[in-house]
């Protein structure tokens, strides 16, 4: 059996990340739920296996910036040359989460039309979905609610975290941004998702973004946990599982082959 490598320093969440917008989140506490630090503190939380692994699958427009999002965060790096994605790419991100170990698996999906046939196939079983949109690009914002539709067609509405990220935060006016935000904000308390506003080229809020999505899906999978596992003896080992409620409320490159 390999033995995976210490998850790295900057990847170790000890804190409950704020949330970027008070009118648009989840939740607004500044900690963790009492029982999810209790049960981690206690050592009452296991693993399937050595890591716990949770699905975000990110959807949206072409060109709103899904893959310079994800890849600003995963590899630290922004490239201009742009390249649609085809099908779906996804990477994986390890974090430690109060002690507890976890991961998340991003799923970064295509936005032309003819490629929803293959994408839409991998949105099953999501415990997050980021929906993006162009800060700069009014439509973008409106075509979300579309996107939103796709994805829960393949998941349970009660049991998936929602995000709505405005990207490309560097090239608004303070004036345009804020009219857009306005809207964005709306839109987000509507549809019962958390409102963020980023800069995939100067990496503004792009670490703050994705350690709240892993903190606030690590929290949501322990809580289900601790409920499901209720009638246990105090102190027996409870098992993260995958698909799990929300209590608030592969392969690496797949070629087309049925949209042409």
């Amino acid at each position: 059996m390999s033995v995976l490598p210490p998850v790295r320093k900057d990847r170790i969440i000890a804190q409950l990340p704020k949330f970027f917008n008070k009118g648009a989140a989840l939740h607004t506490k500044d900690e963790f739920h009492p029982k999810v630090k209790t049960a981690c503190q206690e050592q009452r939380t296991g693993t399937v296996g050595r890591f716990k692994i949770s699905k975000v699958i990110v959807v949206g427009d072409l060109a709103v910036g899904k893959t310079c999002l994800i890849n600003r965060f995963c590899k630290d790096v922004f490239d201009k040359n742009y390249k649609a994605t085809i099908g779906v790419d996804f990477e994986m991100e390890r974090f430690e989460v109060l002690g507890v170990p976890f991961s998340l698996q991003l799923w970064d999906t295509a936005g032309q039309e003819r490629f929803k046939c293959i994408a839409s196939t991998y949105y099953r079983g999501a415990q997050a979905v980021v929906i993006v949109f162009d800060l700069n690009d009014v439509a973008s914002l409106q075509h979300t609610r579309q996107w939103l539709e796709d994805a829960m067609k393949e998941n349970d509405p009660t049991s998936v975290l929602l995000f709505l990220v405005g990207t490309k935060k560097d090239l608004s006016s303070p004036a345009q941004y804020s009219l857009i935000e306005q809207d964005a904000v709306k839109l987000a308390s509507e549809i019962n998702a958390e409102y963020w506003a980023v800069s995939s080229l100067s990496g503004e809020n792009v670490r703050e973004f994705f350690f709240r999505v892993a903190s606030l899906t690590f929290e949501a999978n322990v809580l289900a946990e601790l409920e499901k596992s209720g009638s246990r003896r105090i102190g027996e080992v409870v098992k993260i599982n995958s698909n799990t409620s929300n209590l608030y409320a592969t392969s690496k490159k797949k070629q087309p082959n049925c949209c042409q």
